[in-house]
């Protein structure tokens, strides 16, 4: 039982007090805020100090707890973890310091006593500019080894000491290669929140912490806008199912903002693409695990492929890239047609292939912006590109800058078709999600025309 699970039994506990909960995760991440969502009730937002400003996540952070009784941010990593070893970016400490939030320190007291002591002096005294709200022990072996942690606590720290948890295998989620498993597979039942809430509730003093806890000051916040490029409505599909379920639901935001309809359809099961899009947005998710049903879907594949040649705006990521692929291989070996829309093969391995932070900067027009924009994002797979057949590196339509500190090309673009492994944050850059809107505009115009 780790920082998550403990995440979603505080959420849990508080909720069941009939508290309104705002849930938030820091980092790039899809798979948790879809677990907050669950057990809330309200969408799961990121919040990120490398991809977005400070103002951008205090914008984001205002408006979403709004309404709220209490705000949980989970965090990222450990406290001071971030984009480098240099600086806090990117860490769950600059997002609290931020913010004006104190850290509740989850401790991990496995085989510890004076020694824990000793772990939570450091983090106190790591950043004087930091405030904790208390420390809570996790993975106790007993109660009585709560009893040698608080004795040597009470010697050796100043922080308080809220409790511990003891260690539950049970309260363990499932999980995979990129961590746990989503919500929409592994969904908590009512009875397991309920056990998460109880767990927490057996070892944690929650009336302590929420009364050492700030207001949530309501502060004004300029509203997403992008009125001035919504002369007229369109209509997006949004690839929505187990394979394809990575979204930041700020991205959406923006679309919709922009003036998009967003319309939801599974690449899996259903007969083919809606009808009357004008425009195609394919997310990262797990397509290795469904390819042999993704391959079977002819007329889906088909569809995708026929409107892509039509010149139809299709941005697709990682997951999404790789379907928009000709070719996807597991891990098995088995070979699966995708949709062709890139002459490429994608083919899984046993071990990650890219992690981290990336910069884009556009080398030239695409469906995102013009050359020279940036906009900040991440990549998380364990696949890459194996077969790429008549591809000139020069058609490439990102610059990308990464945490290694080199700079590469990636972005694949054919048409109106736009493809890479790396999830985009759009709130880094909303002039992103205006121009997808815009250049699915045009293709509609351009399309009535033709059919009038």
């Amino acid at each position: 039982m780790g920082k998550t699970t403990v995440a979603l039994g505080l959420m849990a506990a508080l909720r069941r007090r009939g508290l309104t909960v705002a849930p938030f995760k820091v980092g790039p991440d899809f798979i948790d805020p879809g677990h907050h969502t669950q057990v809330t009730g309200r969408v799961g937002r990121n919040l990120d100090g490398w991809m977005l400003s400070r103002a951008a996540n205090l914008a984001l952070f205002t408006r979403h707890a709004a309404g709220a009784d209490v705000a949980v941010v989970e965090g990222v990593m450990g406290l001071y973890d971030g984009y480098g070893g240099g600086d806090e970016a990117g860490s769950t400490a600059q997002m609290a310091k931020w913010l004006g939030l104190p850290v509740l320190l989850v401790v991990s007291a496995a085989g510890m006593a004076r020694s824990a002591a000793a772990l939570v002096q450091g983090f106190e005294r790591f950043d004087p500019a930091l405030a904790f709200a208390g420390v809570l022990f996790n993975r106790l072996g007993s109660r009585g080894h709560l009893d040698y942690l608080r004795e040597a606590m009470a010697a050796y720290a100043d922080t308080p000491l809220l409790g511990g948890l003891l260690r539950d295998e049970a309260l363990a989620m499932p999980e995979r290669h990129l961590g746990l498993m989503t919500a929409g597979e592994h969904a908590l039942s009512e009875a397991a929140c309920h056990r998460l809430a109880d767990h927490i509730e057996s070892g944690l003093d929650l009336d302590r912490l929420l009364a050492g806890l700030p207001d949530i000051v309501p502060t004004d916040v300029e509203p997403v806008n992008c009125s001035k490029f919504c002369t007229e409505g369109v209509r997006i599909g949004v690839a929505r199912d187990e394979a394809f379920c990575f979204y930041y639901p700020d991205n959406l935001d923006l679309l919709v903002a922009a003036g998009a309809e967003l319309v939801t359809f599974s690449p899996l099961v259903d007969p083919g693409l809606p009808e009357g899009l004008d425009g195609l947005y394919i997310g990262g998710g797990y397509p290795e695990l469904h390819a042999a049903k993704l391959a079977a879907n002819d007329a889906m594949r088909r569809d995708i492929l026929e409107a892509s040649r039509a010149g139809m705006p299709v941005y697709a990521e990682c997951g999404g890239f790789m379907y928009l692929c000709r070719e996807l291989e597991d891990s098995g070996a088995g070979v699966h047609a995708m949709c062709g829309c890139f002459p490429f093969r994608t083919r899984m391995h046993g071990r990650l292939k890219s992690l981290g932070y990336r910069e884009v900067r556009m080398t030239g027009p695409t469906l995102l912006g013009g050359k020279d924009g940036v906009v900040r994002g991440h990549e998380f797979h364990y696949s890459d590109i194996v077969d790429m057949p008549q591809w000139s590196p020069t058609a490439t339509a990102y610059q990308v800058s990464g945490g290694s500190g080199g700079v590469t090309t990636e972005g694949y673009q054919v048409d109106r078709t736009l493809g890479s492994y790396i999830h985009l944050h759009f709130v880094s850059r909303p002039d992103c999600a205006a121009a997808l809107v815009s250049a699915c505009r045009a293709y509609r115009r351009g399309r009535d025309q033709e059919e009038g």
